[in-house]
């Protein structure tokens, strides 16, 4: 392969103390939380709005945060949550906490909660490197409009995802022992539903624990027909309400893709925007509650349940997971059920939880680089376990927690392998975590 070698100085454009990589679920609480402890705190991201997964993917809802009749996630998550409610945005479930959301009000309100703390926003900014002195991370090389620009800070904290800052910077991450990667969704809007029809209606509430809340009925007749509908590959179908009358959510398509590879993905994606108008087409011709509908909003990007995940001081068992282990360290939970879905066919398989699980901190860092801390999918978790992390109440647990400790490392100029847990635990507390 031809190669060219480019030379160039780049701008340090920004000093920090803390700076998160990534504008999602993880990565805004990330940056809330270190700001809440008085961090100077930078937040980059690549699209023109926040909210990761929740805005950019419209994956609905988030789930979950309560369980057992018990917080489960709290602090800074459900204080959004609940001004998200406020300006009528958002649908709190009871008794199970999954939360319904209009996308364009989750996006403002997310921003409206990042500017009032003092975050200063590197939005359409694409992390592209890292500037390492040995295993220390001394900047983040960014993409925009201005140009390549770095970032410097005391300690990062990688919410991509994709682990995208702790691959570039040499962390190990987690292997795939030749397991195939969960497929790949994109969600879309249909509007013209017959949202007040029994069969709807009760499809996009998702308020039941221990129940899969797919639309059984449908699902049914969709495979029993799958041949003679050509109906591509698909999962569910799952709905959920947007707030509005006549539109639901759609959670249908999947298709084998590695969201890491460009060529991969950009196949995968192109397939599954295909997929979605095949689908509403077969909804409308053969549901009367979808004979009107019509394809309202595609996903910009597509829903990634599962890439790269750090190998860190300690990786989270589904041993662990299930039996509720209460780790010393426990800074976060989930409740999610273990959710793993077949890469081909129609297939899922799923594990309710009996106790909501517990995070131990050692899982959002490795000691081989000391100020390098993740929070969301990136984080250290055998693949049954983080089935059941990868959803997005769970990656604000976990980026709340980051946030906090990312804080108090660059506070007291030490590393990520020496924060005070018993410390971060008790901040954590008075923010409001349910831990």
């Amino acid at each position: 392969m031809r190669t060219i070698k480019q030379t160039k100085e780049i701008a340090v454009v920004g000093s920090y103390d803390v700076v998160v990589c990534g504008g999602g679920p993880a990565g805004v609480f990330a940056a809330l939380a270190a700001a809440e402890v008085g961090a100077k705190v930078a937040l980059v991201e690549q699209y023109g709005f926040l909210g990761g997964m929740a805005t950019a993917g419209l994956v609905m809802p988030l789930s979950v945060f309560t369980y057992n009749n018990e917080q489960v996630i709290g602090g800074l998550p459900w204080r959004f949550i609940k001004r998200l409610e406020a300006m009528g945005g958002a649908h709190i479930e009871t008794p199970l906490g999954n939360v319904a959301f209009d996308p364009e009000l989750y996006k403002l309100c997310m921003q409206q909660m990042v500017l009032e703390a003092g975050i200063e926003l590197y939005m359409h900014s694409y992390l592209s490197g890292v500037e390492m002195n040995g295993t220390r991370v001394e900047a983040v090389i960014i993409e925009n409009k201005n140009g390549s620009e770095a970032l410097e800070a005391k300690i990062f904290v990688d919410c991509t995802g994709d682990a995208d800052l702790a691959y570039m910077a040499g962390v190990e991450m987690q292997p795939q022992n030749g397991e195939p990667l969960q497929p790949l969704s994109t969600y879309f809007i249909l509007g013209g539903v017959d949202t007040a029809s029994p069969l709807v209606n009760e499809a996009m509430h998702h308020n039941k624990q221990g129940v899969n809340c797919h639309c059984l009925p449908m699902r049914e007749y969709l495979l029993e027909n799958a041949a003679k509908l050509n109906i591509p590959e698909f999962g569910g179908p799952w709905f959920c309400t947007t707030l509005h009358e006549g539109c639901v959510a759609v959670n249908m398509t999947r298709t084998a893709g590695n969201a890491c590879d460009n060529r991969d993905f950009t196949a995968a994606e192109c397939r599954l925007r295909e997929d979605v108008f095949r689908m509403a087409q077969i909804l409308r011709d053969n549901f009367k509650e979808f004979e009107k509908c019509y394809v309202a909003a595609v996903a910009p990007h597509a829903g990634i349940r599962e890439t790269r995940r750090i190998k860190g001081a300690h990786t989270m068992t589904a041993e662990e997971y299930v039996s509720g282990y209460r780790y010393e360290d426990s800074i976060s939970r989930g409740a999610h059920p273990i959710d793993i879905h077949a890469t081909k066919g129609n297939n899922q398989n799923v594990t309710f939880l009996e106790q909501a699980a517990y995070v131990p901190y050692r899982a959002l860092f490795t000691p081989s680089h000391p100020n390098i801390l993740v929070a969301g999918r990136a984080l250290s978790a055998d693949r049954k376990a983080f089935a059941s992390m990868r959803v997005q109440a769970s990656c604000m647990g976990t980026g709340q927690a980051a946030g906090v400790a990312a804080a108090l490392c660059a506070k007291e100029n030490s590393s990520t392998d020496s924060v005070n847990t018993n410390r971060l635990i008790e901040i954590l507390r008075n923010l409001g975590a349910a831990i």
